[in-house]
């Protein structure tokens, strides 16, 4: 059984690390920052309270989410295709009756999967905004009323 839970201080390595493994495995994804600058900027999303984590004796993946933004959501390589993303993303759907996000556009298979959860494409920018200079596109979705 996954149990969601807020991050605490001590989850920042483990954080870092599942964004880190991400990017080095990513081949169209640059590195533009440290492995100790992506745990720098883990432990500032988990002090700024943004941080759910998913835990099955350790860390296995990471929602961060600023209100109805989501800035970040991975899940470790080994972790992967058992649903953890998708309990992250439905807790943060719960708390909220809108979210947004930015994927960049070579990342087919979170398009895939915000798609699936009902996310729809609301912009497109031409990366010059984000650190890594890439395209991207912004999606957004909104708890229909009952």
């Amino acid at each position: 059984m996954t149990l969601l839970r807020p991050a605490t201080p001590l989850d920042a390595g483990r954080v870092g690390a599942i964004l880190s493994a991400w990017i080095d495995e990513t081949p169209w994804m640059p590195r533009v920052h440290t492995r100790a600058e992506d745990i720098a900027h883990a432990d500032m999303m988990v002090a700024r309270g943004w941080v759910t984590v998913s835990e099955n004796e350790t860390i296995t993946g990471f929602l961060a989410r600023n209100a109805d933004d989501i800035h970040a959501l991975y899940i470790a390589p080994t972790a992967r295709g058992q649903g953890i993303g998708s309990q992250l993303l439905g807790d943060a759907m719960l708390h909220e009756d809108k979210l947004t996000l930015w994927t960049f556009q070579a990342n087919t298979r979170a398009q895939t999967f915000y798609k699936r959860h009902g996310f729809s494409e609301v912009d497109r920018s031409d990366g010059a905004a984000n650190d890594e200079g890439l395209p991207d596109i912004r999606y957004q979705w909104q708890r229909t009323p009952t």
